[in-house]
């Protein structure tokens, strides 16, 4: 039987740093997977601000189509 070789130090510390080399990597992945998911990704590296997320109905584009709207249906009465 043959002896087996007892691992260096400087291949432990190689193996250390390709771990933590990896493990930087997935949180990396999943920092981007939940910005994405948030829709504050930005593909140059740019920060993004977050969408402004409005909770009112009334769309000021809504409210020029129905003035407009109730214009012309009063002019139609007539």
């Amino acid at each position: 039987m043959g002896s087996k070789r007892q691992t260096t130090m400087a291949k432990l510390t190689r193996e250390r740093k390709v771990k933590e080399k990896r493990e930087l990597k997935e949180e990396k992945k999943a920092a981007a997977a939940a910005a994405k998911a948030a829709g504050t990704y930005s593909y140059d590296g740019e920060p993004v601000e977050a969408p402004e997320i409005r909770t009112d109905s009334a769309d000021p584009a809504d409210e020029a189509f129905a003035a407009d709207s109730t214009v012309a249906a009063s002019s139609e009465d007539r």
